[in-house]
């Protein structure tokens, strides 16, 4: 699977964190939420935390999965 890239965030004054993939707004974090990925993406690596925090972090392998013999049936 390929490393994620495309991520950026921007903090805002009163709290709110916006992260945008590819220059589109994936998805807008306030309050608690936003302090503990603040936290987060500098403890780690920040496109991956940001894939992770948008849900765009399972790409590549459905179609693969959903042929597996456990999840037939």
């Amino acid at each position: 699977m390929a490393r994620p890239s495309g991520f950026a965030y921007e903090a805002h004054s009163d709290g709110t964190v916006h992260i945008t993939h590819h220059a589109r707004r994936a998805t807008t974090l306030r309050g608690d939420r936003a302090a503990r990925f603040l936290g987060e993406v500098t403890a780690a690596d920040p496109q991956l935390v940001m894939a992770r925090w948008t849900g765009n972090y399972r790409r590549g392998n459905e179609r693969t999965a959903r042929a597996h013999p456990r999840n037939q049936g």
